[in-house]
């Protein structure tokens, strides 16, 4: 369960104070579980909304070859679940991984969007906090689908490194995952993208600090 200050800070219940937060845990049925590094935290088999509130994790697509590709990065207030899902194709499957230790609260999805005899406030300002964050899983996917439409692994990088650029309102920013999550983030070889990387950085079109990059240009 989150503190005062943390629930102060969550997307999900944002401008709902704590007891209406702890009454709300259980009028949705709500299940509170903590998860460590790589491990399952949903495969898509329920009908439950996952919304991360520590932690980081990450949306996983899995071909019929087994090769796993990053669809999204999930921090605090990431929405997950069945019902916001893009189909895939025949073959493919999702999953929701652990990337760092995560807590993760799962509500039954009839009960978001279906008001209790009440029709109590904090019910409906959840629903609208729920809505933002599925806008906002919208835009992320559009970011996302940008970077995947360019040709080459150069194009891909440098469009990705000027969303994050943009988002940090700097020419420096950080990365949010390691580079073999990048990899797969932007659907390429690791070693092909490391090798462009080097290039960018000899160039001088980057500079990089661990996971700390500057543009240059």
């Amino acid at each position: 369960m989150l503190s005062e200050q943390e629930l102060e800070k969550s997307p999900l219940f944002h401008d709902i104070n704590y007891q209406d937060y702890r009454e709300i845990l259980t009028c949705f049925q709500a299940v509170q579980r903590v998860f460590r590094a790589d491990e399952l935290i949903y495969d898509f088999s329920s009908d439950a909304v996952g919304v991360v509130e520590r932690g980081q994790a990450s949306l996983i697509r899995i071909d019929e070859e087994g090769v796993a590709t990053v669809l999204e990065d999930l921090g605090a207030g990431g929405v997950f679940g069945k019902s916001l899902a893009f189909a895939g194709s025949t073959g493919d499957s999702l999953e929701v991984i652990c990337r760092h230790s995560c807590d993760v609260v799962f509500l039954d999805y009839s009960h978001i969007f279906t008001l209790c005899g009440n029709a109590c406030h904090r019910h409906s300002v959840l629903v609208q906090n729920m809505l933002r964050l599925v806008a906002d899983k919208a835009q992320a996917l559009s970011r996302r689908v940008d970077v995947l439409s360019r040709r080459s692994i150069r194009e891909k990088l440098l469009c990705y490194f000027r969303q994050l650029s943009q988002q940090a309102d700097s020419r420096t920013f950080t990365l949010p995952f390691s580079l073999s999550t990048l990899a797969d983030y932007i659907a390429t070889d690791r070693s092909a993208m490391m090798r462009e990387l080097k290039r960018l950085r000899e160039e001088g079109v980057v500079r990089s600090d661990g996971r700390q990059f500057t543009l240059r240009q």
